[in-house]
């Protein structure tokens, strides 16, 4: 027997910009009219492309566009993309809650759904009343539900308020009460969608935990939509990159990764300033940047296990300053991570094109995304000959595979150094 649980084949959703409704009555005479005959819907041959960032011309706009995909029992699926690429539409389908256009949607087995704050959730039920509201919606009894409850309310840190309407919840109380019914009443499928970013650290810290749990150690299959690559790197076995509505690669999540972050991602691991005129001062300026390994080749992607150099070729053109190269690295946040600078030397104040490499050592940064400042400066006396604060942006990921803890969520802070550590019993 096969043991897959979803397969999807050449779906589609199309939709009908600027209209509340699907269509008008000339609209559905006239599909009806082609269906009459047996012939294709005639709007099905008509539609753009799904990109929110062109006006477009049509009024149609295929959201999805011939997917196709399996997976299997006990997977963890990621289904990632820039915001309007289709994620949300696709889960929607797969859970029921719209039908697609074209194509064929076949699933097995019990699906619970976290698409969006307090999804299945009645406002004027009390918490109670919700879980075994949705509990009952997945086919549960009465008895099944009751020997899961005490374990949702204390997943969700909800009891106090777990008799009081759901309408007076917080949105992250709401979602903490939500995901804890999706992931606890023993769903075969359970889907979930970028919603646990509501939740507050702790929170997403046990979500992920539980998700991980799910697959692992009780065998069910999550398909999970989010733009935490660290989230999707730890939880998912597999991934699908959607762009504009079409899958544009799928496969191992490392490789799909790192596809969509050099493609996606408003990185800048490679920058020439040849022809620009704000490079520098009369003294020095810079020529071009870029992230290598040891091999001397171009880096995309940097792994947190990784060594990384970052390479910049300068010019000094006149002499009297002693121009030191240095750079600033940054968080997204816009802390200064550290700073580094070449030694002083004055044999760098000659005329003429200069090499200069930094490396990160292996195991320093957190997975995250940083920004490198580099700059060329004389100390004494002080002068700033070029400093060009986003010269290069990229990212850090790190693989599951080699953390040596269970922790499966993001860890915190700027820098996660590899210390050394020595623990004996004595007793």
């Amino acid at each position: 027997m096969s043991n897959v649980v979803i397969k999807v084949e050449n779906l589609s959703k199309q939709y009908r910009l600027g209209n509340v409704s699907m269509g008008t009555l000339s609209h559905d005479l006239n599909r009806w009219w082609y269906g009459v005959r047996g012939k294709e819907d005639p709007y099905l041959k008509i539609g753009e492309e799904n990109d929110r960032a062109k006006k477009g011309m049509d009024e149609y706009a295929w959201a999805l566009k011939d997917i196709n995909f399996e997976v299997k029992h006990g997977e963890v699926l990621g289904i990632i993309g820039r915001n309007g690429a289709g994620k949300s539409t696709l889960l929607k389908i797969l859970s029921r809650t719209t039908s697609p256009t074209t194509g064929i949607v076949k699933i097995k087995g019990r699906v619970a759904s976290l698409l969006e704050v307090g999804t299945g959730f009645h406002p004027e039920l009390t918490g109670r009343e919700n879980i075994f509201l949705n509990g009952a919606i997945l086919g549960m009894t009465k008895r099944e539900i009751k020997s899961k409850f005490d374990e949702i309310v204390d997943f969700a840190g909800v009891e106090r308020y777990i008799d009081t309407p759901v309408k007076r919840y917080s949105s992250g109380m709401y979602v903490r009460l939500a995901f804890g019914v999706a992931a606890h009443l023993e769903p075969e499928i359970l889907i979930v969608d970028e919603v646990l970013a509501v939740g507050d650290a702790e929170f997403q810290k046990k979500a992920l935990g539980k998700m991980k749990d799910v697959s692992t150690k009780e065998g069910r299959t999550v398909l999970f939509v989010s733009h935490n690559m660290t989230a999707v790197n730890s939880l998912c076995t597999k991934c699908i990159y959607l762009r504009n509505g079409i899958v544009i690669e799928s496969g191992e999540t490392k490789y799909i990764l790192a596809q969509y972050l050099s493609s996606e991602s408003e990185m800048a691991y490679e920058k020439n300033w040849q022809d620009s005129d704000n490079a520098g001062d009369d003294i020095a300026r810079i020529i071009s940047a870029r992230l290598i390994n040891r091999n001397n080749q171009c880096m995309e992607i940097v792994h947190i296990d990784e060594e990384v150099g970052v390479e910049f070729f300068y010019e000094v053109k006149e002499e009297g300053y002693q121009p030191t190269p240095n750079l600033h690295i940054f968080n997204m946040q816009g802390d200064c991570v550290f700073v580094s600078s070449e030694n002083s030397d004055a044999k760098l104040s000659e005329k003429g094109c200069y090499q200069t490499v930094m490396w990160i050592p292996p195991d320093l940064l957190n997975d995250g995304r940083y920004i490198i400042g580099l700059a060329t400066t004389t100390f004494i006396p002080l002068k700033i000959h070029f400093f060009v604060k986003e010269a290069l942006i990229f990212d850090v990921i790190e693989s599951m595979d080699t953390r040596q803890i269970d922790f499966t969520g993001k860890i915190p802070g700027v820098v996660r150094p590899k210390l050394e550590w020595q623990t004996n019993k004595y007793k």
